[in-house]
């Protein structure tokens, strides 16, 4: 059984607000890490929004294909 077995099997256990706690508390680690590492918050608007739209292609795929 491999990582990412495991991982799936632990993850089918969540619920949804479980779910929601760990996206808060990823939200709250990349704050800090802004907060620390100022040069990261001296970015454009824009590259905040490419960086999104990168990260968000998969999820959307899989949400939103039959």
């Amino acid at each position: 059984m491999g990582f990412s077995t495991w991982m799936d099997g632990k993850i089918k256990k969540m619920r949804w607000f479980d779910v929601s706690l760990v996206k808060l508390g990823t939200a709250a680690i990349i704050l800090m890490i802004a907060k620390l590492w100022a040069p990261l918050l001296s970015l454009d608007w824009y590259w905040y929004l490419i960086l999104f739209i990168v990260f968000a292609i998969k999820p959307c795929m899989i949400v939103f294909s039959k």
